[in-house]
């Protein structure tokens, strides 16, 4: 796995590493973050699972507004931040094999392991996506977006879209002040009548 730094090189790894071990356990191909060639693979020549990211944008319907208390062991709040964002990841899939029966068959494998989860396993993420400890959402051979013509990304070859809605942090948490204690030493009088009087 290689070490990325950021969100999405974060789902990169977390994609790759589902693909290699739940469907490509037993064959020798590669998963490469790059479009496929025009031409199928020589003769001889390992197949390629081919996994390549064409569309970046926010997930609106997951945003949230007001801030996130943090605090420590006493229950005292020690710093606040917004809420994360959810950014919506798109990956296009396809394989480059040298025979067709061999492109359809790994498909098939790559989309049942895919299928088997609607989010990306916690054992699978790293770096901030593994600290937030929030679900990373993932949806497999849905339809591309209404504005994204896929075929001539993929080119020839079928292909499994994949999203992945993966949270965000904006900025940094901002520290709180601790709260306000009487200073030690100091104590309110009591305030007494004098005797006698009345």
């Amino acid at each position: 796995m290689s070490k990325q730094d950021g969100v999405i090189g974060e789902v990169d790894d977390a994609l790759r590493e589902l693909i290699r071990r739940e469907a490509l356990a037993r064959s020798k191909a590669e998963v490469l973050l790059s479009a496929p060639g025009a031409e199928p693979a020589a003769e001889g020549e390992a197949p390629a699972v081919h996994l390549r990211l064409y569309d970046i944008r926010e997930d609106l319907g997951r945003r949230r507004q007001g801030t996130i208390n943090e605090v420590n062991a006493d229950g005292a709040v020690t710093a606040r931040r917004r809420p994360p964002r959810y950014l919506s990841l798109s990956y296009l899939v396809t394989v480059r094999a040298p025979e067709p029966e061999e492109e359809h068959r790994l498909l098939s494998a790559i989309l049942r392991a895919l299928l088997a989860h609607d989010t990306i396993p916690a054992d699978r993420l790293t770096g901030s996506l593994a600290e937030l400890g929030l679900p990373v959402t993932m949806a497999a051979a849905c339809p591309p977006r209404e504005d994204r013509t896929l075929e001539a990304a993929a080119g020839p070859r079928p292909f499994v879209n994949v999203v992945v809605s993966a949270p965000i942090t904006p900025d940094s948490p901002a520290p709180v002040a601790p709260p306000v204690r009487e200073p030690l030493g100091v104590r309110a009088e009591e305030r007494h009548s004098p005797e006698g009087l009345g």
